[in-house]
């Protein structure tokens, strides 16, 4: 048997595209001495509508995982797949993610869910061997990456004073974010993810006055982003990009229904501002004809919704091919702000990744129990501990359940 230091050496000389080869070389020595004892699900409140997941071994190592569900959604589902996971060896994670997503019957797999599953897994195979999970993942690339905040407390977009009070208190927050999203939803008086009828022009003027006073009250240094919820239809979708175009913005996020359609290539066509799409999408399959026709200029999964680690990086690979660039969507716990610091660490074409963290509520960085995630100028160190590198503070945690939900069930 070879020796740690020499599967070490072989795991480490294998070629970036041949990342789960990589991980297979970390992973053999452990083979079969770990089997996963108990799987639970858990929601807590300011996550938007996602659950942790917690998977846990015989040999005491706990791994850690979001899933784009409720956790009482996440828990029927866990139920009817459990049978596929306890009394295994969570080392095959290709071989589970298969067998997972290829369920048909008695219903259809249940990606968000098997998302959280497979991030801890992930999680797991970085505890036992020792290594951090972009390191699993075929990376580092990089050591930290980009992130991009939200307007939240911006009250309004059509007063300057206002638009230069967010600015000016953005420019003093510790993380140094430079680049920002900006929901159109109070613009227009839609709520957000609720479908628009057509935009009158009054509703257009006030989308291009609000864009216009950010850009002047911005400058040059800080991006400001265009940030829908696929409430538009495309003649609309058209309009808003013309009204905020001359204003640069950094990307226009989800203005058009959520599935792929010839919309989105009308609107690509029509405008020079680079379109980003994809949170709500699953695996290669919703990313492939975006990618095909290049209806999109970046690709927008999000780990706890298209996949986890897993499935996540085929669709980078993929997204590799036709050179488009993956940014991420992240709103969730500090379980998924880690995950995506990993994913973004370990692959080539990464853009950057949206970031709940530096709210006043500092709600996901006081879900540490060790050392707090590390932000500085707009990038998120990647943690160096094997696995996540998420240490749970389960006191925080249970004052955050959402009503009626059991702790680890």
């Amino acid at each position: 048997m070879l020796k740690r230091r020499q599967f070490l050496q072989r795991a480490l000389a294998l070629p970036a595209g041949a990342w789960l080869a990589r991980y297979h070389a970390f992973a053999q020595p452990h083979r079969g001495k770990v089997k996963i004892k108990a799987i639970h699900a858990m929601q807590i409140r300011n996550i938007a509508g996602n659950c942790l997941i917690k998977i846990e071994t015989d040999a005491g190592i706990t791994g850690y995982g979001e899933a784009g569900s409720s956790g009482p959604m996440a828990r029927a589902r866990i139920d009817l797949m459990k049978q596929h996971l306890v009394g295994q060896d969570p080392l095959p994670i290709e071989r589970h993610f298969h067998n997972l997503i290829t369920l048909m019957h008695p219903y259809m797999a249940h990606i968000p869910t098997i998302s959280g599953i497979d991030i801890a897994l992930w999680d797991i195979a970085g505890r036992i061997t020792g290594q951090p999970v972009n390191v699993l993942l075929g990376g580092p690339f990089r050591d930290a990456i980009r992130m991009y905040s939200h307007g939240i407390g911006l009250k309004t977009m059509q007063d300057m004073g206002e638009c230069r009070a967010f600015i000016d208190r953005v420019r003093t927050m510790p993380e140094g974010f430079t680049a920002f999203k900006i929901g159109i939803d109070p613009v227009i008086g839609v709520p957000a993810g609720r479908y628009a009828v057509t935009l009158d022009s009054d509703q257009l003027r006030r989308v291009a006055r609000g864009f216009r006073n950010l850009r002047e009250a911005a400058g040059e240094a800080i991006d400001i982003a265009v940030h829908c919820h696929n409430e538009l239809d495309t003649t609309s979708a058209i309009q808003v990009a013309k009204a905020v175009e001359p204003m640069n913005p950094l990307f226009y996020e989800d203005p058009l229904h959520v599935p792929f359609s010839e919309a989105w290539l009308a609107l690509r066509r029509s405008t020079r501002i680079p379109i980003l799409t994809g949170e709500k999408l699953e695996l290669v399959r919703g990313f492939k004809p975006f990618l095909d026709s290049q209806a999109c200029d970046i690709i927008h999964p999000d780990l706890a919704f298209a996949g986890g680690f897993t499935g996540t990086r085929k669709i980078a690979d993929y997204a590799q091919l036709m050179r488009t660039p993956v940014a991420l969507h992240n709103v969730g716990s500090l379980v998924l702000c880690y995950a995506s610091a990993h994913f973004g660490s370990a692959i080539h074409n990464f853009y950057r990744s949206e970031s709940a963290l530096g709210r006043a509520t500092r709600h996901v960085e006081q879900m540490s129990a060790s050392r707090p995630p590390e932000v500085k100028n707009g990038h998120l160190k990647v943690p160096e501990s094997p696995g996540l590198g998420f240490e749970p503070n389960d006191e925080y945690l249970r004052s955050q359940l959402m009503p009626g939900e059991p702790f680890w069930a």
